[in-house]
């Protein structure tokens, strides 16, 4: 109690509230829930209240999809079980196998993983599950569809018996209930209703274009929406590092990530999106899985996903905690019918929006620069600058000194820059007659894994400007007003 108020929860969310007391008198629960909605919280405070400090063997598992998942759900369960002094340890590929085992001697209470290193760990009798009384699969849908059921299968074996376990799912797809008949006992079912899924603080948009044009579009879309925290998803590795590059080139603060960058690189750029110093995240559906990051404003889903369930994982990304965001889809003609398919899953028609003009997105930077010259006036001891002030206004005109500094906080034109982005294949023709399950007919079904498609407020520092911008200005910019013109949201409100 003393970690929860210290963590300022007020009341339990609707996950938490079910499954807590379910969990504590020891019963299995598959939990529909995606990241974000306090699922961590929803399994960690039962195992942190009922596991033995005292005991140095590992007493629950909670197995993860991705390395960023399992660490961010470690450092969570560490955070909640500071004053029990609790044990929690993570485990996951791609890092020093000898450091984690170090540590796993260590005698951790609770070990965090993902399937292939838990595995690993398992064979080399490092890490002895043989006291787990409690057993997480946490994201499973997402673990089945890259292809973890064996490894899963493994890892239950290597624990007792009796033992509990608590699956969830931002989906419930009949797999996941099958793991359910095969590794639980009568669980008990706690659903979230669709539109808490998939939830109404969420503006949902999409924008009809040709490939060539999507990403002019974007950025002036970026100019006039002027996101605080903004998740551009790609279908394709390819993709990602093209996108990246062509809005760091546009002066952009931006970064992508996608499964062939080191995982030092891929932390590295995650932290500083964190910490606010990365305006834009770009990512394949892969590299951003389990990504729980507050303040996302605004995803830009730059290519629509094959599979109508990772749209929902992506919008997942904002609208958190009672905060408004938005969801922008970038839709060709011809996939239309993918974007009727994720509303029918969805329950939720989105709104058209019309592309913006050349002089429409220059008014949202003009918009954005008058915000922040206010900021920086308020800011700024004039005094200290009254004789250089003074100086510069004798030499030039007030007019063409505030027209110069507007001109070096704003970018030229997006079209000024050049940028290439490579013409993805265009997704299959879907067949008509879909079975309602969510799933495309006629587009390929993943198998074993999925396809690689995959600062604090927009450009709030804009230090990290590229070459290609026109001044080393350090341009914040705000989005504290909430309006909208000609069919296009130009700026969210923050709810603080």
């Amino acid at each position: 109690m003393e970690a929860v108020d210290r963590s300022g929860f007020e009341e339990a969310t609707p996950i938490q509230a079910a499954t807590i007391p379910l969990a504590l008198t020891g019963k299995d629960v598959i939990g529909q829930a995606q990241t974000g909605t306090g699922k961590t919280a929803a399994f960690g405070l039962p195992i942190l209240q009922n596991i033995d400090t005292q005991d140095r063997h590992i007493q629950a598992i909670i197995v993860s999809p991705t390395r960023e998942l399992a660490i961010q759900t470690q450092e969570e369960l560490y955070r909640l079980g500071k004053e029990k002094r609790a044990k929690v340890q993570v485990v996951y590929g791609g890092a020093d196998i000898r450091r984690q085992i170090s540590s796993l001697k260590r005698g951790p209470q609770i070990l965090v993983g993902t399937p292939g290193r838990l595995l690993d760990h398992i064979k080399r009798r490092t890490a002895d599950l043989s006291h787990v009384k409690m057993v997480v699969l946490d994201e499973a849908d997402e673990m089945l569809d890259m292809g973890f059921v064996e490894d899963i299968e493994s890892i239950i074996e290597a624990v007792p018996k009796e033992h509990q376990t608590l699956l969830f799912s931002a989906t419930m797809p009949p797999a996941i209930l099958k793991i359910g008949e095969k590794f639980m006992h009568n669980p008990e079912i706690v659903k979230i209703k669709a539109k808490e899924l998939t939830t109404d603080l969420v503006e949902q948009y999409f924008v009809k274009a040709r490939d060539y044009e999507k990403f002019d579009l974007m950025t002036r879309f970026l100019d006039i929406q002027a996101p605080d925290l903004t998740i551009v998803f790609g279908r394709t590795k390819r993709r990602v590092d093209e996108l990246s590059k062509g809005l760091e080139a546009r002066g952009y603060n931006a970064a992508g990530i996608h499964g062939d960058l080191s995982q030092q690189r891929r932390m590295s750029i995650l932290k500083r999106f964190k910490e606010g110093k990365l305006d834009i995240l770009v990512a394949t559906d892969v590299a951003a899985r389990g990504l729980d990051i507050s303040g996302v404003t605004h995803v830009y889903n730059y290519d629509i996903p094959q599979d109508p369930e990772s749209y929902v994982h992506r919008i997942g990304r904002t609208g958190r905690a009672g905060q408004h965001g938005v969801s922008v889809t970038f839709v060709t003609p011809n996939e239309m019918d993918y974007l009727r398919v994720i509303e029918k899953l969805t329950k939720k028609r989105m709104d058209a929006l019309r592309p913006p003009t050349e002089k429409e997105a220059f008014h949202g930077q003009i918009s954005a620069a008058l915000d922040d010259i206010k900021e920086l006036i308020n800011d700024t001891e004039t005094a200290k600058y009254e004789k250089q002030a003074t100086e510069l206004l004798a030499e030039y005109d007030a007019l063409d000194l505030v027209a110069a500094l507007l001109n070096d906080m704003t970018k030229d034109d997006a079209q000024k820059v050049p940028v290439k982005i490579t013409p993805e294949r265009p997704l299959p023709r879907r067949k008509r007659g879909g079975n309602g399950n969510g799933r495309y007919r006629g587009g390929s079904q993943r198998k074993g894994g999925k396809s690689n498609g995959g600062g604090r407020r927009y450009d709030k520092k804009r230090n990290s400007r590229s070459s290609n911008s026109k001044g080393k200005f350090d341009n914040r910019r705000k989005s504290n007003s909430s309006s909208k013109s000609k069919g296009y949201t130009i700026r969210t409100k923050k709810n603080k």
